[in-house]
């Protein structure tokens, strides 16, 4: 397992080094100048030499190569430039929106999972009955209704019902948790709703596939108690499919939420990455891809390692 553990972390390395040279390379490919944008933004009129100057402060008027090696070198010191829109840290800009990002990702994670797993048992263990046809109603339900929709309609049924409307301000958690939790629990419900419809769904069809095993008819046979079977046996294998499918909707999370945000005037990464693509800022935008790529393949190695916690015939090498 060690071994496994340290080829999988050297092979991020050039992972993230590919996905780096691909999005350099694309944005600088990519028509627009941040530099006239950012001065004539507003129909001003600014001379050649204040452009040559501001491009010269930014770095652009550089090689590609130098710019890259420039970017590559903060990279691996943890320097991720300055936001050429701001003029601030990069990573001072990302950190202040992670942490509501990630607490929004977490708790729709927390909240789509304890509705999936009980919800996707029940519909195969109780096939083809009413139970299942509801909760089947329920997850097709939560496919075909987008997250920023049913966000609207939260908002709607709260100001119309109870003439409350979730804080705009965002408050950490560490200083005022009920604050914190009125705001971001109804996005954290909006998107959670449509990720444990894809969860259930999966849930039922691996329950349903691992209910056909040899071993769960040879457990029955040997007169186990059937929630055992259910428990012990069924539920933990059936569960590696669906891992997969949580952890890869949690790493999208992270910087999926773009609409979302928007609907709960949430400032976080979503709204960032889509007001720096329209801006044009490269280093911000470059940091974003970087995070949200790192993201992936960490979520991916600790799905890989869960695999041999819910199964014990896996085992790495």
């Amino acid at each position: 397992m060690l071994r496994y553990i340290v080829n999988r972390l050297l092979l991020m390395i050039p992972t993230l080094i590919g996905v780096a040279v691909l999005v350099f390379i694309l944005l600088r490919i990519m028509p627009g100048d941040i530099v006239e944008l950012k001065l004539l933004a507003e129909g001003g009129s600014v001379d050649v030499a204040t452009l040559v100057a501001e491009r010269a402060r930014l770095g652009l008027d550089k090689s590609m190569w130098l710019q890259f090696v420039d970017w590559i070198t903060g990279l691996a010191t943890l320097d991720f430039g300055i936001s050429m829109w701001t003029g601030r840290p990069v990573i001072d800009e990302i950190s202040s929106r992670l942490e509501l990002s990630l607490q929004v990702a977490v708790m729709a994670t927390v909240l789509a999972m304890l509705i999936a797993i009980p919800f996707g048992t029940l519909s195969a263990l109780f096939k083809d009955t009413w139970i299942d046809h509801v909760i089947r109603v329920f997850a097709i339900a939560g496919l075909a209704v987008p997250s920023f929709w049913l966000g609207m309609v939260i908002i709607l049924t709260l100001l119309l019902t109870f003439n409350w409307i979730p804080p705009l301000t965002y408050t950490p958690i560490y200083e005022d948790p009920w604050a914190n939790l009125s705001q971001l629990i109804w996005p954290a419900m909006a998107v959670g709703y449509r990720y444990s419809a894809v969860s259930t769904r999966m849930m039922r069809s691996t329950i349903l596939e691992v209910l056909q095993e040899d071993y769960i008819r040879t457990a029955r046979a040997k007169g186990v108690f059937e929630w055992l079977v259910i428990a012990r046996h069924a539920l933990k294998n059936a569960m590696l499919p669906v891992i997969t499918v949580i952890g890869l909707e949690f790493a999208f999370l992270i910087g999926g939420l773009v609409v979302t945000e928007q609907v709960f005037n949430l400032n976080g990464l979503g709204k960032l990455f889509v007001e720096t693509v329209t801006r044009g800022d490269f280093t911000m935008v470059q940091a974003l891809v970087m995070l949200i790529a790192g993201f992936f393949i960490v979520v991916n190695f600790a799905v890989d390692l869960l695999y041999a916690v819910f199964d014990p015939r896996v085992r790495y090498r």
